[in-house]
């Protein structure tokens, strides 16, 4: 009974040796990616230089002493809180002065009722001179007699 070939609690040891050996190769091929000096990444400097720019900047300035007292790198434009003056000052500190007007612009509607209201006006103007010109016409008419017209009275009879 003991000597037969099969042996039912036999203690097989290959299999747990295979899979050990698997698991040690594992962690020698970790091992040398390890050891492996790794591909360090590039230092990124990020250097920012932030130089004065005045052509995109909008300054405003309440009055022109405010626009003297600021320093410029280069010609700037200062803008009054209405838009209605603008100051440029240069790296000198000399300011000059420019008056702003909008400009709107017309479509040929607006150009057609502004056209008409200037002939209007104009009429207006040659109906005020006419009437200022003619100083007798505001005179009242006096009753003259006219010498080519006869003054009878016609008879209530008729003519043949």
């Amino acid at each position: 009974m003991y000597n037969n070939g099969y042996m039912p609690n036999v203690y097989n040891p290959q299999p747990s040796l295979d899979r050990i050996n698997e698991q040690i190769n594992q962690l020698e091929v970790m091992k040398k990616q390890l050891q492996q000096p790794q591909p360090t990444p590039t230092n990124l400097t990020q250097n920012f230089q932030l130089a004065p720019t005045n052509k995109e900047v909008i300054r405003y300035a309440n009055s022109i002493d405010e626009v003297e007292r600021d320093m410029v790198m280069g010609d700037t434009p200062y803008f009054s809180k209405d838009m209605s003056v603008v100051w440029v000052k240069n790296t000198q500190n000399q300011i000059k002065t420019y008056e702003l007007n909008e400009v709107v612009l017309k479509d040929d509607k607006d150009l057609m009722i502004e056209s008409l209201q200037i002939q209007l006006n104009e009429m207006k103007g040659m109906i005020e001179n006419a009437k200022s010109n003619d100083v007798n016409d505001d005179e009242p008419v006096k009753s003259k007699k006219s010498t080519n017209v006869s003054s009878s009275k016609s008879s209530n009879t008729k003519q043949r």
